[in-house]
């Protein structure tokens, strides 16, 4: 899919000091992005703390910025858990709202239970058949205890070529990754556009895409559109070196708390997370406030 080559970023959701939800920072944000040439958005992922949102909640801020975006770039919604049954019947109701408004879905693997990768095959195959729009996987070790491996991603997409189109590859493993990128090259009938390997580490963008990635889900784009842009479509890798320290910041102590003390600082929202999450210590956010300057 064309639609999800080059730089998405995986949007945060802005709230007020109450808690509630805030639409016009989050609107503050979304021009941010249109303004600076990302190529997709990622709605309601981990980084928009989608599982500590209400059901309402989340129908209202995936509606709000389909409605504010108006087409102008395409959308992902983040579809994902740890019941396969919950994840589907999802799916199944939000079958018109998909279809109307979003490219794709991000579906993270299950997290907590650890299932085996027979498990995880099944389970993106029952996805993948209650899904109306095409499906990204979502391979996130660190949190989610489990590791979707090279030769299951390839079983998944062989049992449902037309509906498995990406994987959202963040487990940190370069070796795994290019073994990953290498398998779909080394198949004949598998076109380069059939099947986008993207990465979701900032850091290691680059050098994955030199290895055959199609782009970038990115973090910090959310702060920075124009510079990862430039990172994502020249493949800098000097550029995305001097961003390094921050984007090691941006994770020292979890996100999505580094960019939205960056996002803060910028003054674009509050720097606002839900419970278990808390803002970065005041010596973290110093730190990023050194390197704004």
């Amino acid at each position: 899919m064309n639609e999800l080559k080059g730089l998405g970023t995986a949007l945060i959701t802005p709230f007020k000091q109450d808690l509630s939800v805030d639409y016009p920072a989050l609107e503050r944000l979304l021009d941010t992005q249109l303004a600076g040439g990302v190529d997709y958005l990622v709605v309601l992922g981990t980084t928009g703390e989608a599982v500590t949102l209400s059901a309402e909640e989340r129908k209202a801020v995936r509606q709000h910025i389909a409605a504010y975006v108006q087409g102008r770039l395409p959308l992902v919604l983040g579809v994902g858990g740890n019941n396969t049954a919950t994840v589907c019947a999802e799916l199944k109701t939000l079958e018109s709202e998909l279809k109307e408004n979003y490219a794709a879905i991000l579906s993270v693997c299950p997290y907590y239970n650890k299932p085996s990768q027979e498990g995880l095959f099944r389970h993106f195959s029952a996805i993948a058949e209650a899904s109306p729009v095409p499906v990204i996987l979502y391979n996130v070790p660190g949190r989610t205890g489990v590791n979707l491996l090279p030769e299951t991603v390839m079983r998944i997409y062989e049992a449902h070529p037309d509906k498995i189109a990406a994987i959202k590859e963040a487990s940190g493993n370069i070796n795994q990754i290019k073994e990953l990128i290498a398998l779909f090259h080394s198949k004949p009938d598998i076109q380069d556009d059939d099947f986008l390997v993207i990465s979701g580490d900032d850091a290691i963008a680059c050098e994955l895409m030199e290895a055959g990635a199609a782009g970038l889900i990115s973090v910090a784009s959310n702060a920075f559109p124009e510079a990862f842009r430039r990172i994502v479509h020249e493949k800098d890798a000097a550029l995305q070196a001097q961003y390094g320290e921050m984007i090691r910041l941006l994770f020292a102590e979890g996100n999505p708390a580094g960019i939205k003390t960056v996002l803060a600082q910028k003054g674009i929202i509050e720097n606002v997370l839900r419970l278990p999450l808390v803002s970065n210590s005041t010596a973290v956010q110093e730190a990023i406030r050194s390197q704004l300057a």
